[in-house]
């Protein structure tokens, strides 16, 4: 790799050239990094929602030509100056949120919300100067969430890139770098349900199994999955869940009917759909006295959160999480260890796997709901 350190890059990358369109995969410079920033090469990527959601531009400013992609695996190639926790040969996660280590967030114990590096599905170009580290043929290719994984090398900012233990299969934990985390660490994390407890699961998709994977972990006795979708049922019982509902089947609120499943209800709830009716579903499922419910998933912008303030009286508690309250650079690696050690099961969340060639079936799969997770690899 050292020949091409300072150098511009000539690289394959997925290129979405306008909203809801494949992807065409074509020949990119992608330039050095600069202060603070690194250069990576990606050799695993996977989608996300996010991915398909701002690729369809829907409800958002349309932002194109653009890299997608923001969950991967793969190797530090070169790193700008200033950079000190990464060197070329490092084996990196790529995070769309950051860790500054400077800001106010980043030195709170109980927050990760890096005030510089916050996700911003806006920005298209680096924080350094503005600019793209992309281009073909002489003018400049957006960027998406810091990360544009779609591309066979990327630059990052050095705070959004999680050094890791190299013994790590990097075609596995690249999952771990978005939605895996977001819904283990909002149980594990936020909810912190006690061994033996009771958690409801609102939305059965990859977040969501993986918050149910964290209440297996933390010794859930009771993981109750609730979904639209019956057929999801099978699959979520891989991840410890243990009883279904499906709302439909039902003719009284949701929350009516766990509670009277429950004995009055469950210690914890974790909300992973963006339906606000799910969200009050869950924070009104859970037990007076001590019950958590925690918000995962992102509502429309115009959407109110209503209840009963009497709920909060009764000793009902309401939480919001971001990322699973991970800090990447400081907590991605521990994670990363907790599947070495087979605490935590990582395999079964990958259900497809195509060659980067293929990246558009991966969007079929997810479009047509038959995947939780499509592995891209990049070098096939």
């Amino acid at each position: 790799m050292s020949s091409t350190v300072g150098q511009t890059i000539k690289c394959k990358a997925a290129i979405a050239w306008e909203a809801g369109k494949p992807l065409v995969i074509e020949e990119v410079e992608v330039a050095p990094p600069q202060a603070g920033e690194v250069r990576l090469k990606i050799l695993y990527t996977s989608l996300c929602h996010t991915d398909v959601y701002f690729w369809e531009a829907k409800g958002q400013t349309p932002l194109f030509p653009r890299i997608f992609g923001h969950e991967a695996s793969g190797v530090v190639e070169s790193v700008g100056e200033g950079v000190t926790h990464l060197q070329p040969g490092d084996h990196a996660l790529p995070v769309f949120t950051g860790e500054c280590g400077e800001c106010v967030h980043c030195k709170s114990e109980e927050s990760n919300m890096c005030e510089l590096l916050r996700i911003n599905t806006d920005r298209g170009v680096m924080i350094n100067d503005g600019k793209s580290r992309f281009s073909k043929d002489g003018k400049p290719i957006h960027h998406f969430l810091g990360t544009s994984t779609f591309s066979e090398y990327t630059v990052l900012h050095a705070g959004c890139v999680a050094k890791i233990n190299p013994a790590a299969p990097l075609d596995k934990v690249c999952v771990l770098s978005c939605g895996i985390c977001t819904g283990l660490g909002a149980t594990v994390n936020v909810a912190k349900p006690k061994p033996g407890s009771s958690v409801a699961i609102f939305g059965l998709g990859a977040v969501g199994l993986a918050a149910a994977e964290g209440a297996r972990i933390s010794g859930a006795k009771r993981i109750i999955g609730i979904d639209l979708v019956s057929d999801r049922f099978e699959e979520a019982k891989k991840f410890g869940v243990n009883e279904f509902v499906n709302p439909k089947d039902h003719d009284k609120p949701i929350q009516q009917v766990i509670a009277e499943m429950t004995n009055g209800g469950v210690d914890r709830a974790v909300e992973c759909t963006g339906s606000i009716q799910a969200m009050v579903s869950a924070f009104e499922c859970v037990h007076d006295g001590w019950g958590v419910a925690v918000l995962v998933g992102v509502p429309s912008k115009d959407d109110a959160f209503k209840t009963a303030p009497i709920n909060f009286l009764n000793e009902r508690t309401l939480k919001g999480t971001f990322y699973g309250n991970y800090k990447p650079r400081t907590d991605l690696p521990g994670v990363v260890e907790k599947y070495l050690s087979g605490e935590l099961e990582v395999d079964k969340f990958i259900t497809h796997s195509v060659s980067f060639s293929e990246i558009n079936k991966a969007f079929e799969y997810m479009l047509k709901g038959q995947s939780i997770r499509c592995l891209i690899r990049m070098q096939d």
